[in-house]
């Protein structure tokens, strides 16, 4: 057997036991937006974001981000129904007050510095009419630019306490925190061993979030 059909046999057995917890990011914003929203503003969207899994699903869905590769690569894909090259901290004055059911970042607000950050957040607030949510990692994450993208390198960290304060519900993503480094990757060998005690933990730091590498924070307006 090669090494390809090993990997596709893993990925098969790994799908059949764990499930949803293979991928918990998508599954916890599934719940969070169908069927409570119709559409999605995506800031800092980049060439993969998560909300394409709801594009049927949705009556609109908007990708924005300033990174052109990145961009390009989502808009050639079709993962949204419309996209903008446009600085996320000047999305209010594009976009508007009230003018999306929902507005998203997902893994974007530790690429900003803190000012920005809450800055970023008064703004998703003023244009989403019934939700804002945040993905990011759990507190401070170090992380240094790749793929020629220096928006890549994380400036800020965001605590469950501050964003609690600030009126969000937390969810915790992504398993146990400790086995987990830069871009989510498992950091502790046998990685193959330790990425599935990751997806079981994460029954527990779903609903203790201190625990959890990445918050999902959903506020209801």
């Amino acid at each position: 057997m090669n090494q390809s059909k090993k990997h596709t046999l893993k990925e098969k057995i790994d799908s059949f036991i764990f499930g949803k917890l293979i991928d918990q990011p998508r599954w916890e914003l599934e719940k969070a937006l169908i069927g409570h929203v119709n559409s999605v503003l995506d800031l800092g969207c980049g060439s993969h974001s998560d909300i394409r899994y709801f594009k049927k699903k949705l009556k609109r869905t908007v990708g924005v981000d300033l990174f052109s590769p990145s961009l390009n690569i989502g808009r050639e894909n079709l993962l949204h129904h419309e996209y903008y090259k446009i600085d996320i901290l000047s999305a209010a004055k594009y976009f508007g007050e009230n003018s999306f059911d929902c507005v998203v970042a997902l893994d974007v607000i530790e690429h900003l510095e803190k000012t920005d950050g809450l800055c970023l957040l008064d703004q998703m607030e003023t244009i989403a009419r019934k939700k804002v949510i945040i993905f990011t990692p759990n507190g401070f994450l170090e992380q240094k630019p790749f793929d020629g993208n220096e928006w890549q390198r994380h400036l800020s960290g965001w605590e469950i306490d501050e964003m609690r304060q600030m009126g969000f519900d937390i969810i915790g993503i992504n398993g146990w925190k400790a086995l987990r480094g830069q871009r989510a990757r498992i950091t502790i060998r046998p990685k193959s061993f330790w990425k599935r005690m990751s997806y079981l933990s994460e029954l527990y730091v779903t609903k203790n979030p201190q625990f959890a590498f990445q918050i999902l924070c959903v506020k209801n307006l």
